[in-house]
């Protein structure tokens, strides 16, 4: 039996302390731990929590050694030394809960949900994001949706893009959704209001390697494979509508890499408008990334029958495309 687990008890604290759900641990430091810094010896006595994190605790005096607070993780501990851990909730621990967030359900039957997703909803937990997204609306609303990876998300839309996305509500039909997708079997197209009059053909096929930039980890970046990683990405386009200050654009994956309509137009010179991660800015009245994904069509995953979707333009975008005088039917 390994020592470095001795954990004398568990106990919730106090009903009425502010944080009412941590845990109060109290540890004894095993013989195989003499020496060792306080943050590997915690890391080795509550494993289900990351050294960072336990780190983390130390530091904000959560972490107590002979009944006194002591701050530094590198503090040597001693075999014997008795340890009361304040183990508190991370924001990544809270972030898999149900959450009463209105959807606008497209289509629903019992193997999916397809959803018109609102420009400013994220769609699954991330630092600075760890509630109010798609993946806890989708936990509120359907209790199966705790069984599934991910609970049932296949893809994904950026915060700022609106327009539709497909969930899957039982496992098979996840994976099979998930096959689909890889294998490009399911078609999805965008509405781009982008930067400057379009020039040139009014359809273009762009292929063009994407991977990360680079100069800015928070960007992808058309890429030259022989000397950068990246993966291939083929994308069309299709003017719409042109107006001297800039054009409206249907776009239409080929493949699905992140970012990859964004790097795209900014490849071509037509940043998105709003999207100051690559070259956009706000216009036309729009702040956020001009970017909606309009239809979605496939197989259904278990029925075969074929499904097609068209979601109606939101408020903003339509303001934006009157604003330029750019029509849209």
């Amino acid at each position: 039996m390994n020592q470095a687990a001795s954990i004398i008890s568990a106990t919730p604290l106090d009903e009425g302390d502010a944080e009412a759900d941590a845990e109060l641990r109290f540890l004894t430091v095993a013989a195989d731990l003499h020496g060792q810094r306080l943050d590997r010896a915690l890391a080795a006595l509550v494993p289900e929590f990351s050294r960072s994190y336990l780190s983390q605790l130390v530091g904000e005096g959560a972490v107590q050694l002979g009944g006194q607070p002591v701050r530094k993780p590198a503090h040597k501990v001693r075999a014997g030394d008795q340890l009361a851990v304040e183990l508190r909730p991370t924001p990544m621990s809270q972030a898999f809960v149900p959450q009463a967030i209105p959807l606008s359900v497209v289509h629903e039957d019992a193997h999916l949900l397809v959803i018109d997703k609102p420009a400013g909803l994220v769609v699954h937990p991330a630092a600075g994001h760890w509630s109010g997204t798609l993946l806890n609306a989708l936990l509120a609303r359907d209790a199966q949706a705790a069984l599934l990876p991910r609970a049932g998300i296949v893809h994904r839309l950026d915060k700022d893009t609106s327009g539709l996305m497909v969930v899957a509500r039982t496992r098979p039909a996840m994976d099979a959704l998930v096959a689909r997708i890889a294998a490009r079997e399911v078609r999805r197209e965008y509405l781009a209001l982008a930067h400057r009059s379009w020039a040139g053909p009014a359809e273009r096929e762009v292929d063009a390697p994407i991977g990360r930039d680079a100069r800015n980890r928070l960007r992808m970046a058309v890429v030259d494979l022989q000397r950068q990683p990246g993966k291939p990405a083929q994308t069309r386009f299709e003017l719409i509508a042109n107006a001297p200050q800039g054009c409206l654009v249907r776009a239409l994956l080929r493949t699905g890499r992140t970012h990859q309509i964004r790097v795209h137009l900014a490849h071509l010179g037509h940043a998105l408008v709003g999207d100051a991660l690559y070259g956009g800015a706000p216009a036309a009245g729009l702040a956020r990334q001009a970017l909606h994904a309009r239809r979605l069509a496939f197989e259904h995953p278990v029925t075969g029958a074929a499904l097609a979707f068209e979601a109606p333009l939101p408020a903003d975008l339509a303001g934006a495309l009157a604003a330029w005088g750019l029509d849209y039917n």
